[in-house]
């Protein structure tokens, strides 16, 4: 089974998230995750969810999508993410 890391931005500095977005696909390479969503159109079908940017990044396992959040690579990067943006994030089990 695959895992997906599920992030939900609200950013409030581009400029400082620019550095964050120039580091994180190699780290997501590193473990080979593969982007899925980044950004795009979206709309709220039910409920009153709409988030401001979504990205969704597929790993091999669930494991892995830990391995990759938990690495020191990740956490230098999401020093940038943290002061540019409020963040949620999940990893969730999936086909």
């Amino acid at each position: 089974m695959f895992g997906f890391v599920i992030i939900e931005l609200e950013v409030f500095n581009q400029k400082i998230l620019e550095e964050y977005k120039k580091l994180a696909p190699d780290i997501i390479k590193a473990f080979n995750g593969k982007l899925i969503v980044r950004g795009g159109q979206k709309i709220a079908l039910e409920g009153n969810w709409n988030p401001e940017r979504l990205i969704i990044i597929q790993f091999p396992s669930f494991e892995t999508a830990k391995a990759w959040y938990d690495s020191e690579m990740y956490k230098e990067a999401s020093i940038y993410r943290n002061k540019a943006a409020k963040t949620r994030m999940i990893i969730v089990e999936g086909v």
